[in-house]
């Protein structure tokens, strides 16, 4: 009875599964994650840098830029031709300031930094250059030949404007540049056209600066979709890995605690005797150890430990309990398996063996029982153990009864292993532990 008051007055230490793999999400690792550890956690937001929306701007800022480029060369010569219209000074600062903000919007489209201030730029500046082109001629009353050569710059005013502004007042821009134009264009300074030609021009400027913006916004709804779906679905990740870290978790403290610590304190319950006291603190002793190496063990550790090495631990571990097994193993100097998965096997197999020891009974017949290890054809290995004891019915086993399902089963599935159970009443039981399991070959 000392025992199990000596194991029961000490703190229980239970392993954190989820810390290692919440640790790895939040610093980066694994898949490739847009967003913060921390807000996964709290729930689903917009990505701190987003994939789809930061290249759906880089094509956009970037088409803009080389489509100003294009039309600005368009328009040099009709500038030419008109220069000597124009005020001395003006006409060449009007163009020039227009030549250097596209010139601005593409070397920022080009290094990704200022492409809303630069497009913002042209935008504006194109709109007073519109206001002041009747009153920035030599002659206002001559009535000028052809259009006026900002009329090619239009298109891309109303582009950058779609750019930089937010959605509204880049709608009203669309409609703002070019009735202006249309104003500009009914004047002697702008070609004198009349009211049905104007309306023309307007209408096809504004038609087209909606179409512009209308791609943009779709593009930049269809990005944002996207971001939001990327960030849902690695938020749903996440908490499917703390769900499967939690359950890994529950199995391992369940199944050291039906192994260990639930046998410390029947054994030091039944002991009445010197000996069965030193078996119980014994006992005792192994159950702390195990519980501390399950806090110490970091979780999701991917080292792999050769084959042999468990052979000879469980073989040890046999060799400690009250009735002999027959050994029968393979050595195989070429199979290596996980650590979580090693630990699995060993605790499962110990537990499958003190359960033939002490339900089997005490009429065992040949061959007796027996313990059998060796590769199987998935590439893993296999442990069977086996008896010719009283056996049961799997079927009828009470739920309240946790060695089988927790200590054996859930134990060997956490590793991604499986486990078979056969038993008769009468002619004895046998456990076969495969890892990996036969359907992962026919899945693969």
């Amino acid at each position: 009875m000392a025992a199990a008051k000596s194991a029961a007055a000490l703190p229980l230490r239970i392993p954190r599964a989820e810390r290692g793999t919440r640790d790895k999400i939040a610093s980066g690792g694994g898949p490739e994650t847009p967003g913060r550890g921390s807000d996964l956690i709290g729930g689903p937001t917009q990505p701190r840098n987003p994939i789809s929306r930061t290249r759906i701007e880089t094509v956009v800022s970037r088409s803009v830029a080389g489509v100003g480029v294009i039309f600005s060369l368009q328009a040099l010569p009709i500038m030419l031709a008109q220069v000597h219209l124009r005020l001395p000074i003006l006409a060449v600062a009007m163009p020039l300031a227009l030549a250097v903000g596209i010139g601005a919007v593409l070397v920022a489209a080009v290094i990704k930094v200022g492409v809303r201030v630069t497009t913002g730029t042209v935008a504006v500046v194109y709109l007073a250059a519109l206001v002041a082109w009747p009153f920035l001629m030599r002659d206002p009353s001559a009535v000028l030949d052809g259009k006026p050569w900002l009329w090619y710059m239009c298109t891309v005013a109303t582009a950058c404007a779609a750019v930089s502004f937010p959605l509204v007042w880049a709608a009203i821009y669309t409609f703002l540049a070019p009735i202006v134009y249309g104003i500009v264009r009914t004047q002697p300074s702008g070609g004198g056209a009349d009211v049905l030609l104007a309306s023309l021009d307007t209408v096809y400027a504004t038609i087209l600066g909606q179409v512009i913006l209308i791609i943009i916004f779709m593009l930049r709804q269809t990005a944002a979709a996207v971001d939001a779906a990327q960030t849902n679905a690695l938020y749903q990740y996440a908490t499917a890995v703390r769900q499967h870290a939690t359950e890994v978790e529950r199995v391992q403290v369940d199944s050291i605690v039906h192994d260990s610590v639930l046998a410390t304190f029947l054994a030091a319950a039944a002991a009445g005797s010197p000996k069965a006291a030193q078996l119980a603190s014994g006992m005792a002793s192994d159950a702390l150890t195990r519980l501390n190496d399950a806090a110490v063990v970091p979780a999701g550790n991917d080292g792999l430990v050769p084959f042999n090495s468990l052979t000879v631990r469980i073989r040890e571990a046999a060799e400690k309990l009250a009735a002999p097994f027959t050994f029968v193993e393979c050595e195989i100097d070429t199979l290596s398996i996980p650590v979580h998965a090693s630990d699995a096997l060993f605790a499962a197999s110990v537990q499958a063996m003190v359960n033939s020891v002490q339900h089997a009974g005490d009429g065992i017949v040949e061959p007796g029982r027996t313990l059998t290890m060796r590769a199987n054809a998935q590439g893993g290995c296999t442990i069977e153990i086996a008896d010719t004891g009283v056996g049961f019915d799997p079927e009828h086993v009470p739920s309240e009864r946790l060695g089988l399902r927790l200590s054996i089963q859930e134990r060997v599935a956490s590793a991604g292993g499986s486990v078979q159970i056969r038993s008769e009443i009468g002619r004895g039981t046998t456990i076969t532990i495969d890892w990996p399991p036969e359907a992962a070959e026919a899945a693969a």
